[in-house]
């Protein structure tokens, strides 16, 4: 292990130029794995040295990588010294000058905290033993010609076993996607400045084959059968909102989450009556509009929202066009119909299309069956249930900053090419895949170091 307190200027200078790998800008890949039993998006990538295959929960929303460092072992760890100008892009909050423990990744003297979090069952820091520092360590995904490019100096944050509950099974962190100087495409981008600052998902819908995550490129993205997914996207854009979870009252904090300006809702054609204040974000303590999700598995409407939107659905649902009567639902649902009644199509169950519309008429985000219906069989029931959950009243992402009015959760967004565009502060979409006749299974891999 290299010396705690390394020089600074040193620090610094291995931070933004040392590769083992090839210099050369090839787009990055790595599959995306869905845990069904969990329903959380796993990908796979290299840690430590020498290299280990990692698994990591996929959070689109998240600041920084924090991996379980219980048990942790590689020979070119570092950790953060508390003077050092990195602490701009981690926005630390304390610093642990002297550590009461062995040394290890877990314990350093002069070295910065972090406080990682667990998007899923979040983590009471008064009943997980021990801290969390700061780390600087190897980090690698394969190239799309199959090659490993590799970061010698990549942060992230140690975390505890304590931290891994509720994730699927083998997952030992989070992968950080968020809107932060800290994010996986972002210290990527920062080595290869010449690629495109920008990153793409496709999650699959498939009970067994992966999707795809692709960094620095914006194209073009091959899907089998010979189709350049790059050239269906439709664009809209990326909102900052000023009012993150980590935000003080004194001290207003960005959240990492991509916000997108919805405007409004269709259902089977027919505009949704919504209260349009709760689309845009609040300029005060950041409640409302609307966010995109991994961590979450269906979208979640504030609860006036969803009211007037279950109602909608459930008349064009009633209507001679599908004929459907509902019955009684499946909690988290509030809209189940009997699977026997609803007839199947290339897009799904037939039901109502919903119509997301962006910042302007003609940019369309299309919500088929296939991602607007869960599927529910147990015992003696077999449902198809609308995959939308009430988020209640006031959503809060802290005890006094307020949430999304509308999170796409990650059914909504499976077999949908998603494009991060974060140069341009937009996203680039596409609606299902399965109109194009693909879907995200289907991206061409190269297999050399998968």
């Amino acid at each position: 292990m290299l010396p705690t307190k390394l020089a600074v200027p040193l620090l610094i200078l291995l931070f933004y130029s040392s590769f083992i790998s090839s210099q050369a800008a090839l787009p990055l890949q790595t599959p995306i794995q869905k845990d069904h039993s969990t329903s959380q998006y796993v990908i796979t990538a290299y840690l430590q040295t020498p290299l280990k295959l990692t698994k990591l929960l996929l959070d689109l929303g998240a600041t920084y990588t924090w991996v379980n460092c219980d048990g942790y072992t590689s020979s070119t760890y570092q950790h953060v010294p508390c003077n050092s100008s990195i602490a701009n892009l981690l926005g630390a909050y304390a610093c642990l000058d002297l550590c009461d423990g062995p040394p290890g990744p877990n314990c350093g003297n002069n070295s910065f905290l972090l406080f990682p979090d667990n998007p899923i069952k979040p983590v009471d820091y008064k009943k997980v033993k021990g801290i969390n520092i700061a780390l600087i360590d190897s980090f690698a995904l394969s190239t799309t010609q199959g090659s490993l490019t590799l970061i010698n100096n990549f942060i992230f944050s140690c975390a505890r076993t304590g931290f891994l509950k509720g994730l699927a099974k083998g997952v030992a962190g989070l992968a950080a996607l968020g809107r932060s100087n800290v994010s996986i495409p972002v210290q990527f981008n920062r080595f290869f400045s010449s690629t495109p600052n920008c990153f793409a998902i496709c999650l699959s819908g498939s009970k067994s084959q992966p999707g795809v995550a692709l960094f620095g490129s914006k194209g073009p993205y091959d899907f089998l059968p010979g189709i350049d997914l790059s050239k269906s996207l439709l664009y809209t854009p990326l909102i900052s909102n000023p009012f993150g979870k980590d935000s003080d009252p004194d001290k207003p904090r960005s959240s990492p989450e991509y916000y997108i300006g919805l405007n409004s809702i269709k259902v089977n054609g027919k505009m949704v009556a919504l209260n349009k204040s709760l689309l845009a974000i609040d300029g005060e303590t950041g409640p409302g509009g609307t966010t995109i999700s991994t961590v979450v598995p269906y979208t979640k409407l504030q609860r006036s929202i969803y009211k007037t939107f279950i109602l909608a659905f459930l008349k064009e649902a009633a209507s001679p066009a599908f004929n459907l009567t509902a019955t009684k639902p499946v909690k988290p649902f509030g809209v189940c119909y009997p699977a026997s009644a609803v007839k199947n199509t290339q897009m799904g169950p037939a039901v109502p299309i919903i119509d997301l519309v962006l910042d302007r008429q003609d940019v369309v985000w299309k919500i088929f069956g296939s991602n607007s219906m869960v599927r529910i069989t147990k015992k003696s029931v077999d449902l198809w249930c609308l995959g939308f959950v009430d988020a209640g009243v006031n959503p809060m992402v802290s005890s006094w900053i307020g949430g999304p009015s509308i999170v796409i959760g990650g059914h909504q967004l499976e077999d949908n090419m998603l494009q991060f565009d974060l140069q341009s502060k937009r996203l680039g979409f596409s609606s299902s895949l399965l109109s194009k006749g693909t879907n995200c299974a289907n991206f061409k891999f190269s297999t050399k170091n998968m």
